[in-house]
Protein backbone atom coordinates (compact mmCIF):
# COMPACT_ATOMS: atom_id res chain seq x y z
CA UNK A 1 0.00 0.00 0.00
CA UNK A 2 1.17 3.95 -0.47
CA UNK A 3 1.50 6.27 1.93
CA UNK A 4 -1.41 4.73 3.85
CA UNK A 5 1.51 3.18 5.80
CA UNK A 6 1.31 0.11 8.36
CA UNK A 7 1.62 2.29 11.81
CA UNK A 8 1.70 -0.78 14.12
CA UNK A 9 5.68 -0.83 16.05
CA UNK A 10 6.67 -3.79 17.28
CA UNK A 11 8.27 -1.44 20.09
CA UNK A 12 7.10 1.59 21.28
CA UNK A 13 3.69 3.83 21.17
CA UNK A 14 1.26 3.56 18.15
CA UNK A 15 2.47 6.96 16.74
CA UNK A 16 -0.50 9.70 15.73
CA UNK A 17 -1.49 9.87 12.07
CA UNK A 18 -0.86 12.15 9.20
CA UNK A 19 -2.90 13.04 5.83
CA UNK A 20 -2.67 10.45 3.38
CA UNK A 21 -2.73 9.43 0.06
CA UNK A 22 -5.67 7.86 -1.88
CA UNK A 23 -4.29 5.16 -3.65
CA UNK A 24 -2.01 6.10 -6.37
CA UNK A 25 -3.51 9.40 -7.13
CA UNK A 26 -2.35 12.63 -5.70
CA UNK A 27 -4.91 13.22 -3.55
CA UNK A 28 -4.43 13.47 0.34
CA UNK A 29 -6.87 13.29 3.07
CA UNK A 30 -6.78 13.75 6.96
CA UNK A 31 -7.39 10.40 8.08
CA UNK A 32 -10.95 10.86 9.68
CA UNK A 33 -14.02 11.27 7.06
CA UNK A 34 -16.70 12.87 7.79
CA UNK A 35 -20.16 11.30 6.58
CA UNK A 36 -23.08 12.60 5.50
CA UNK A 37 -25.47 10.29 5.54
CA UNK A 38 -27.18 12.44 8.12
CA UNK A 39 -27.02 15.87 6.48
CA UNK A 40 -30.68 16.60 5.56
CA UNK A 41 -32.14 13.90 7.19
CA UNK A 42 -31.23 13.68 11.32
CA UNK A 43 -29.51 17.23 10.82
CA UNK A 44 -30.84 20.49 9.92
CA UNK A 45 -28.52 22.74 7.30
CA UNK A 46 -27.77 25.12 10.36
CA UNK A 47 -26.51 22.09 12.55
CA UNK A 48 -24.38 20.56 9.51
CA UNK A 49 -23.07 23.74 8.89
CA UNK A 50 -21.72 23.64 12.49
CA UNK A 51 -20.65 20.62 12.04
CA UNK A 52 -18.61 20.97 8.83
CA UNK A 53 -17.02 24.21 10.12
CA UNK A 54 -15.84 22.29 13.19
CA UNK A 55 -14.43 19.55 11.03
CA UNK A 56 -12.18 21.36 8.59
CA UNK A 57 -11.14 23.92 11.48
CA UNK A 58 -9.62 20.41 12.80
CA UNK A 59 -7.68 19.88 10.03
CA UNK A 60 -10.51 17.55 8.35
CA UNK A 61 -10.64 17.84 4.74
CA UNK A 62 -12.52 14.29 3.39
CA UNK A 63 -16.52 14.72 2.92
CA UNK A 64 -18.19 11.53 2.04
CA UNK A 65 -21.58 11.74 1.10
CA UNK A 66 -23.73 9.68 -2.13
CA UNK A 67 -26.90 10.87 -4.24
CA UNK A 68 -29.08 8.43 -2.51
CA UNK A 69 -28.55 10.54 0.86
CA UNK A 70 -31.58 12.10 2.24
CA UNK A 71 -32.46 11.96 -1.60
CA UNK A 72 -30.07 14.19 -2.53
CA UNK A 73 -30.42 16.40 0.28
CA UNK A 74 -26.79 15.75 1.75
CA UNK A 75 -25.41 16.98 -1.59
CA UNK A 76 -27.12 20.12 -1.74
CA UNK A 77 -26.24 21.15 2.31
CA UNK A 78 -22.67 20.18 1.24
CA UNK A 79 -22.63 22.77 -2.02
CA UNK A 80 -24.84 25.52 -0.26
CA UNK A 81 -21.79 24.99 2.97
CA UNK A 82 -18.74 24.94 0.54
CA UNK A 83 -20.05 27.98 -1.94
CA UNK A 84 -20.69 30.31 1.08
CA UNK A 85 -17.35 29.54 2.79
CA UNK A 86 -15.77 29.62 -0.62
CA UNK A 87 -13.67 26.68 0.03
CA UNK A 88 -13.96 23.76 -2.17
CA UNK A 89 -10.21 23.99 -3.06
CA UNK A 90 -10.08 22.82 0.30
CA UNK A 91 -11.81 19.65 0.38
CA UNK A 92 -12.09 16.28 -1.06
CA UNK A 93 -15.28 16.09 -1.54
CA UNK A 94 -16.40 12.16 -2.25
CA UNK A 95 -20.06 11.01 -3.52
CA UNK A 96 -21.81 8.01 -4.72
CA UNK A 97 -23.83 7.00 -7.63
CA UNK A 98 -26.11 3.65 -8.48
CA UNK A 99 -28.59 3.80 -5.31
CA UNK A 100 -30.61 6.50 -5.75
CA UNK A 101 -33.74 6.16 -6.78
CA UNK A 102 -34.21 8.45 -10.00
CA UNK A 103 -30.47 6.79 -11.49
CA UNK A 104 -30.40 3.54 -9.98
CA UNK A 105 -27.77 1.15 -11.34
CA UNK A 106 -24.66 1.64 -12.79
CA UNK A 107 -25.56 2.28 -16.79
CA UNK A 108 -23.38 4.59 -18.64
CA UNK A 109 -26.32 6.62 -19.06
CA UNK A 110 -27.44 6.33 -15.48
CA UNK A 111 -23.96 7.28 -14.45
CA UNK A 112 -23.61 10.33 -16.42
CA UNK A 113 -26.67 11.64 -16.01
CA UNK A 114 -26.43 10.94 -11.64
CA UNK A 115 -23.27 12.77 -11.86
CA UNK A 116 -24.43 15.91 -13.52
CA UNK A 117 -27.09 15.64 -10.76
CA UNK A 118 -24.33 15.51 -8.33
CA UNK A 119 -22.73 18.20 -9.79
CA UNK A 120 -25.43 20.62 -9.73
CA UNK A 121 -26.53 19.90 -5.69
CA UNK A 122 -22.98 19.91 -4.84
CA UNK A 123 -22.71 23.73 -6.90
CA UNK A 124 -19.23 22.26 -7.96
CA UNK A 125 -17.72 21.33 -11.67
CA UNK A 126 -15.86 18.36 -10.27
CA UNK A 127 -16.10 15.40 -8.10
CA UNK A 128 -12.71 13.95 -6.29
CA UNK A 129 -13.56 10.78 -5.54
CA UNK A 130 -16.39 9.38 -7.69
CA UNK A 131 -18.06 5.84 -5.81
CA UNK A 132 -20.03 3.24 -7.36
CA UNK A 133 -22.62 2.49 -4.74
CA UNK A 134 -22.46 -1.17 -5.38
CA UNK A 135 -22.68 -3.80 -8.01
CA UNK A 136 -24.93 -3.91 -10.53
CA UNK A 137 -25.11 -7.29 -11.99
CA UNK A 138 -27.04 -6.32 -14.85
CA UNK A 139 -24.95 -3.95 -16.55
CA UNK A 140 -21.38 -5.17 -17.39
CA UNK A 141 -18.78 -4.05 -15.27
CA UNK A 142 -16.47 -2.42 -18.46
CA UNK A 143 -19.40 -0.38 -19.27
CA UNK A 144 -19.49 1.32 -16.18
CA UNK A 145 -15.68 1.98 -15.96
CA UNK A 146 -16.20 3.28 -19.52
CA UNK A 147 -18.84 5.85 -18.16
CA UNK A 148 -16.50 6.84 -15.38
CA UNK A 149 -13.61 7.46 -18.04
CA UNK A 150 -15.91 9.70 -20.08
CA UNK A 151 -16.11 11.52 -16.64
CA UNK A 152 -12.63 11.54 -15.73
CA UNK A 153 -11.02 13.09 -18.99
CA UNK A 154 -14.09 15.64 -18.98
CA UNK A 155 -12.74 16.87 -16.05
CA UNK A 156 -15.85 15.92 -14.01
CA UNK A 157 -14.20 13.51 -11.78
CA UNK A 158 -10.83 13.01 -10.45
CA UNK A 159 -11.02 9.39 -8.97
CA UNK A 160 -12.76 6.57 -9.20
CA UNK A 161 -13.93 4.59 -6.05
CA UNK A 162 -16.22 1.22 -5.32
CA UNK A 163 -18.31 0.25 -2.66
CA UNK A 164 -18.84 -3.09 -1.50
CA UNK A 165 -17.35 -4.94 -4.30
CA UNK A 166 -16.17 -7.77 -3.85
CA UNK A 167 -12.28 -8.91 -4.26
CA UNK A 168 -13.52 -11.13 -6.95
CA UNK A 169 -14.80 -7.87 -8.81
CA UNK A 170 -11.92 -6.27 -7.54
CA UNK A 171 -9.99 -8.22 -9.48
CA UNK A 172 -12.11 -7.88 -12.74
CA UNK A 173 -11.57 -4.34 -12.88
CA UNK A 174 -8.05 -4.29 -12.61
CA UNK A 175 -8.27 -6.31 -15.99
CA UNK A 176 -10.44 -3.55 -17.52
CA UNK A 177 -7.59 -0.81 -15.74
CA UNK A 178 -5.03 -2.73 -17.53
CA UNK A 179 -6.62 -1.96 -20.59
CA UNK A 180 -6.71 1.24 -20.37
CA UNK A 181 -9.93 1.74 -18.68
CA UNK A 182 -10.21 3.66 -14.92
CA UNK A 183 -7.96 2.55 -12.08
CA UNK A 184 -10.08 1.77 -9.24
CA UNK A 185 -8.08 4.02 -6.29
CA UNK A 186 -10.54 3.32 -2.93
CA UNK A 187 -12.84 0.62 -1.97
CA UNK A 188 -15.50 1.64 0.47
CA UNK A 189 -16.58 -1.47 2.96
CA UNK A 190 -17.97 -1.96 6.21
CA UNK A 191 -15.15 -2.78 9.01
CA UNK A 192 -14.63 -2.10 12.78
CA UNK A 193 -13.79 -4.58 15.64
CA UNK A 194 -17.18 -6.10 15.67
CA UNK A 195 -16.50 -6.84 12.18
CA UNK A 196 -12.96 -7.67 10.56
CA UNK A 197 -13.93 -10.36 7.66
CA UNK A 198 -12.42 -8.45 4.63
CA UNK A 199 -10.09 -11.09 5.75
CA UNK A 200 -6.76 -12.61 3.99
CA UNK A 201 -8.85 -12.75 0.27
CA UNK A 202 -9.62 -8.84 0.52
CA UNK A 203 -6.27 -7.22 1.73
CA UNK A 204 -3.89 -8.81 -0.45
CA UNK A 205 -5.73 -7.87 -3.51
CA UNK A 206 -5.96 -4.47 -2.22
CA UNK A 207 -2.42 -4.29 -1.60
CA UNK A 208 -1.20 -5.65 -5.18
CA UNK A 209 -3.12 -3.04 -6.72
CA UNK A 210 -2.51 -0.32 -4.15
CA UNK A 211 -5.98 0.73 -3.60
CA UNK A 212 -6.92 2.56 -0.70
CA UNK A 213 -9.68 0.74 1.94
CA UNK A 214 -12.09 3.28 3.03
CA UNK A 215 -14.00 1.77 5.75
CA UNK A 216 -17.58 2.44 7.49
CA UNK A 217 -19.74 1.80 10.00
CA UNK A 218 -16.23 1.81 11.80
CA UNK A 219 -18.22 2.54 15.42
CA UNK A 220 -20.85 -0.38 14.16
CA UNK A 221 -23.99 2.13 13.89
CA UNK A 222 -23.18 3.56 16.97
CA UNK A 223 -22.69 0.46 19.43
CA UNK A 224 -19.41 0.95 19.56
CA UNK A 225 -20.14 4.73 20.83
CA UNK A 226 -23.06 6.96 22.35
CA UNK A 227 -25.48 3.85 21.72
CA UNK A 228 -23.88 1.18 23.91
CA UNK A 229 -26.78 0.36 26.03
CA UNK A 230 -30.49 0.46 23.06
CA UNK A 231 -31.91 -2.86 24.97
CA UNK A 232 -35.08 -1.15 24.46
CA UNK A 233 -34.53 0.73 21.42
CA UNK A 234 -37.64 2.50 19.64
CA UNK A 235 -37.95 -0.40 16.33
CA UNK A 236 -39.03 2.97 14.40
CA UNK A 237 -35.40 4.09 14.50
CA UNK A 238 -33.32 2.84 11.89
CA UNK A 239 -29.73 3.50 13.51
CA UNK A 240 -31.20 2.55 17.16
CA UNK A 241 -32.49 -0.35 15.52
CA UNK A 242 -29.13 -1.34 13.73
CA UNK A 243 -26.93 -0.31 16.60
CA UNK A 244 -29.34 -2.66 18.78
CA UNK A 245 -28.58 -5.57 16.60
CA UNK A 246 -24.64 -5.69 17.69
CA UNK A 247 -25.52 -6.54 21.13
CA UNK A 248 -24.60 -9.62 20.88
CA UNK A 249 -22.71 -11.45 23.49
CA UNK A 250 -19.38 -10.83 21.10
CA UNK A 251 -20.22 -7.32 21.29
CA UNK A 252 -20.70 -7.60 24.93
CA UNK A 253 -16.90 -9.09 25.07
CA UNK A 254 -15.32 -6.15 22.99
CA UNK A 255 -16.90 -3.03 25.11
CA UNK A 256 -16.01 -4.68 27.90
CA UNK A 257 -12.28 -4.45 26.77
CA UNK A 258 -13.15 -1.18 25.51
CA UNK A 259 -13.72 0.14 28.45
CA UNK A 260 -10.93 -1.79 30.28
CA UNK A 261 -8.30 0.20 27.24
CA UNK A 262 -10.62 3.10 27.70
CA UNK A 263 -10.10 3.55 31.84
CA UNK A 264 -6.32 3.09 31.21
CA UNK A 265 -5.63 5.53 28.42
CA UNK A 266 -8.04 8.31 29.48
CA UNK A 267 -9.53 7.57 25.68
CA UNK A 268 -12.86 7.51 24.79
CA UNK A 269 -14.58 4.02 23.56
CA UNK A 270 -15.73 5.99 20.18
CA UNK A 271 -12.06 7.06 19.43
CA UNK A 272 -10.12 3.93 20.37
CA UNK A 273 -12.86 2.00 18.09
CA UNK A 274 -11.54 4.90 15.37
CA UNK A 275 -7.91 4.36 16.16
CA UNK A 276 -7.87 0.81 15.92
CA UNK A 277 -9.56 0.93 12.51
CA UNK A 278 -7.54 4.09 10.89
CA UNK A 279 -4.02 1.41 12.02
CA UNK A 280 -5.26 -1.07 9.57
CA UNK A 281 -3.10 -2.08 6.80
CA UNK A 282 -4.55 -0.35 3.73
CA UNK A 283 -6.85 1.77 5.30
CA UNK A 284 -6.84 5.32 4.42
CA UNK A 285 -9.37 7.21 5.59
CA UNK A 286 -12.34 5.83 7.92
CA UNK A 287 -16.22 7.59 7.25
CA UNK A 288 -17.96 8.18 10.96
CA UNK A 289 -21.33 9.83 10.98
CA UNK A 290 -21.88 12.51 14.20
CA UNK A 291 -24.84 14.43 15.23
CA UNK A 292 -22.96 17.14 17.03
CA UNK A 293 -20.17 19.23 17.02
CA UNK A 294 -18.93 17.27 19.91
CA UNK A 295 -18.94 14.16 18.21
CA UNK A 296 -16.23 15.47 16.17
CA UNK A 297 -13.84 16.85 18.58
CA UNK A 298 -13.90 13.28 20.30
CA UNK A 299 -13.51 11.63 17.12
CA UNK A 300 -11.25 14.16 15.48
CA UNK A 301 -9.08 13.08 18.49
CA UNK A 302 -8.65 9.46 17.15
CA UNK A 303 -5.97 10.11 14.71
CA UNK A 304 -3.58 11.47 17.73
CA UNK A 305 -4.27 8.24 20.19
CA UNK A 306 -0.73 7.35 21.00
CA UNK A 307 -1.15 3.43 22.17
CA UNK A 308 1.23 1.35 23.70
CA UNK A 309 1.94 -1.94 22.36
CA UNK A 310 0.22 -3.31 25.10
CA UNK A 311 -2.90 -1.46 25.13
CA UNK A 312 -2.84 -2.02 21.13
CA UNK A 313 -2.40 -6.01 21.40
CA UNK A 314 -5.41 -5.85 24.44
CA UNK A 315 -7.68 -4.14 21.99
CA UNK A 316 -6.47 -6.42 18.64
CA UNK A 317 -6.42 -9.95 20.29
CA UNK A 318 -10.35 -9.39 21.25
Amino acid sequence: MSDSGELLRTTGDLTPLVPRRIGTTDIYVHPVALGGATFGWTLSAGETNDILDRFVALGGNLIDTADSYASGVSEQVIGSWMRHRSNRADVVVATKVGRSTEFSGLSSVNIRQAVDASLARLQTDYIDVLYFHEPDPTIPLIESLAAAEVLITAGKVRTLGVSNFSPQQLLEARVASANGLPHIEAVATTYSLLHRDIGAEYRPVLEAQGVSLMPYFVLAHGYLGRHRSIKSADPSDIRLSRAAEEASRHGAHVLARLDDVAAETGVSVAALSLAWVLHQPSVTAAAVGVDSVADIDELMAAANVSLSVLHWTRLSDI
